[in-house]
């Protein structure tokens, strides 16, 4: 395993409709997005695979949206594992929030005893754990880690995660619709580029309907099945699906009198909770509902649509009524109002059902589209199954025309798919791959299974932003710039050391080391060795009155007493590398061999090393003479400089000058004069003290 690779694990929604869940782990940081139950799947087998994952490591949760296929399982996790043992936070829209919170109640309400995998206190308390989020709002949970939410469409405020671990960014879109309906703004394309893109593909390379296309096949199909004397019967979530097709219904019906004899039912007590609501969010919804709220125009008080009560015995009074619509929760069929009325109506070939939405393999929605002759009851009684059946879906989620131009505008450098079934999944990853391949372009798509990694390695780039002083002036190619370089929460800047504080709150200090050293040798005799060692020495008269010598104009070596000297300097790495030379220098020349011949000597000696012009000559020229044999020294006068050193090498009867003050041959022979320049470097770098050799900024001296 790659440590910097980035490694997804799905613990539901891989090659499968329903319990969404993924797991993003990257250098060190782990992000769940979703944590949803199975519709077709009843108390804990209807769970993501949690036992994958130790939940005290999860620095983040966010969810999409509320329904429970993607955020059912979130009061369990929270209360039934060990997530709070860990610093982990749950992060989802404000209307998302509110929604949930009627969803968990009805979901306990709906659950029977051997099924309810946690108690109402359960749900109250993940409640108050959850932070609610706005959309474009930049959130950090912890250091290293941060999202950005952007609308999703599909329902009222569900939204997709634009999520930058440790600069890796991933595109997490949940359930997306990129098609603007009555009520909702379709999803936006962020505006950057991520490295991933986890998107889903429910319905793989299907096109949908759209539009008024779909509106009056549905309004045509309902009316068909009222006139025939039969009841109509729309499964439906309660919310999404359900608020668009009551403000298509209650048009319709609006505009046909003929039926207004016709009652319109909406029978879920979830729905009518939630319509306050979506009345509170309107800054959520897109530019026509907005504009009518503002004339006080309410679209949500419907004229031609009756909520009704789960009675007693109140299937049994629309079985027995005229002709009616019902919308009925769920959308699935598989329990609650919508399954009661459809064992009900199903023996009379007048009634219909219309499936407006996407069905999840192995629910009584997706089952009765095979038109089957008999269906089975909850109670396990075989139903002759005589009524109309079809589909026209309004499910808000994205056909294959707008998931591919979708994953084109994002332009990621991986695309993984899930949400969608094995079939589906494949057919999209080819038809995906076909439509790259055509337009001679390469695509990195993968399809993973529940509970097999993927891991994506990537190379990481690095910017520094230059600020402060270093961003008055911009820069020229090729220009060099040098400052502090500040990392903090990915980020990284450059300043000069001036804008530390302003810019990042820290201060610098200067950290000043002093060392005495015993040393039985001379002041001078010292000298004589530093000279040797770092080229040039400067003697000085500190403050105190005390004889010093300054070593690259860095380190001081001061005359204590008449057997002790103190070395002094600012440190830093550079600094600490010159000191620590001079100290061993120091504190071994009484040891030296050329100490020893030099200690009668009462006067200032010249270190051979010494970097003095006649020094410098005399190097170069004995080197030239070693390689080139016949070498002259000239010295002439010019205009700008009183002496105008040149040495003459006369080799194989090609003669050749150089210029000692600019260190320049001059020779029609160019591999002659590559040997001649080899050779002065040479020079110079045996020859040259370490102030010459590794001092930045610091020329090498005139010949």
């Amino acid at each position: 395993m790659q440590r910097d690779a980035l490694r997804i694990t799905l613990l539901g929604a891989g090659q499968e409709v329903g319990r969404s869940c993924c797991v993003l782990r990257h250098r060190g940081k782990t992000v769940v997005c979703d944590v949803g139950i199975h519709p077709a799947h009843q108390g804990i087998a209807s769970l993501p695979f949690i036992d994958e994952l130790d939940w005290s490591t999860v620095d983040a949760i966010l969810v999409t949206h509320f329904h429970l296929d993607h955020a059912g399982a979130l009061t369990y996790i929270t209360e039934k594992t060990n997530f709070r043992e860990g610093k982990g936070k749950v992060y989802m829209t404000h209307p998302t929030k509110t929604l949930h919170k009627f969803m968990m109640q009805d979901y306990l309400r709906t659950s029977t005893s051997t099924d309810a995998l946690f108690t109402p206190r359960d749900v109250s308390v993940s409640l108050e754990s959850i932070i609610p989020v706005s959309v474009h709002e930049r959130v950090s949970p912890c250091e290293g880690v941060s999202f950005i939410p952007y609308h999703a469409g599909h329902v009222l405020g569900a939204c997709m995660f634009l999520i930058d671990i440790v600069g890796l960014k991933i595109l997490y879109t949940g359930d997306y619709s990129r098609a603007e309906d009555r009520h909702l703004v379709r999803a936006e394309v962020p505006p950057i580029r991520p490295d991933v893109l986890i998107v889903e593909s429910t319905f793989g390379v299907q096109t949908l309907e759209h539009g008024q296309d779909k509106e009056h096949r549905l309004t045509d199909l309902v009316r068909t099945i009222v006139s025939r004397g039969g009841h109509a019967l729309l499964p439906v979530f309660a919310l999404g699906t359900a608020q668009e097709l009551l403000l298509v219904l209650d048009e319709y019906w609006s505009d046909h009198p003929e039926l207004h004899d016709v009652p319109v039912y909406y029978a879920s007590s979830l729905a009518r909770k939630c319509m306050a609501v979506y009345q509170t969010h309107i800054h959520a919804m897109n530019e026509n509902i907005r504009s009518r709220f503002a004339r006080r125009d309410n679209p949500f008080v419907f004229k031609h649509v009756t909520s009704i009560s789960r009675e007693r015995g109140w299937e049994r009074k629309l079985v027995e009524g005229p002709p009616c619509v019902v919308l009925a929760t769920p959308g699935f069929v598989h329990v609650g109002a919508s399954r009661e009325l459809l064992e009900l109506w199903a023996p009379d070939p007048r009634n219909g059902i219309i499936i407006t939405g996407f069905s999840v393999e192995g629910t009584m929605a997706r089952d009765i589209q095979t038109e089957p002759e008999q269906i089975v009851s909850l109670k396990g009684t075989p139903i002759p199954c005589k009524l109309s059946v079809d589909y026209v879906p309004f499910s808000a989620h994205v056909d294959y025309t707008q998931n591919a131009e979708f994953i084109e505008l994002v332009d990621p450098d991986h695309i993984v798919l899930v949400h969608g079934e094995k079939n589906v999944m494949d057919r999209l990853c080819a038809a995906m791959k076909a439509r790259y391949k055509n337009k001679g372009k390469d695509i990195n798509i993968h399809t993973p299974q529940n509970l097999v990694e993927l891991q994506l390695s990537f190379s990481q780039k690095h910017v520094a932003k230059a600020v402060g002083t270093l961003a008055a002036q911009h820069p020229l190619e090729g220009d060099i710039i040098s400052g502090l370089l500040v990392s903090r929460n990915n980020t990284h800047m450059l300043l000069d050391a001036q804008d530390l504080r302003p810019f990042t709150g820290l201060s610098t200090c200067t950290v000043k080391q002093r060392q005495t050293l015993a040393v039985s040798a001379s002041w001078d005799l010292v000298g004589w060795h530093l000279g040797g060692m770092f080229g040039t020495v400067s003697e000085r008269i500190d403050q105190d009155g005390r004889l010093t010598l300054r070593i690259m104009d860095v380190v001081d070596v001061k005359h204590a007493s008449e057997n002790e000297m103190t070395i002094e300097w600012e440190s830093s790495a550079s600094n600490d590398m010159v000191a620590d030379s001079a100290m061993a220098l120091v504190a071994g020349v009484d040891r030296s061999p050329a100490s020893l011949q030099l200690t009668a000597l009462s006067t200032r000696c010249t270190h051979p090393h010494a970097k003095t012009p006649n020094n410098w000559m005399r190097h170069v020229f004995w080197f030239l003479e070693a390689h080139f044999g016949q070498v002259t020294l000239d010295v002439g006068t010019d205009a700008e400089q009183n002496a105008s050193p040149n040495f003459t090498i006369r080799c194989d009867e090609a003669t050749v000058y150089v210029d000692a003050n600019r260190v320049a041959v001059v020779s029609v022979d160019e591999m002659l004069k590559s040997r001649i320049e080899a050779v002065i470097n040479m020079a110079i770098s045996t020859t040259g003290s370490l102030a010459d050799l590794f001092s930045t900024g610091v020329p090498m001296p005139a010949l």
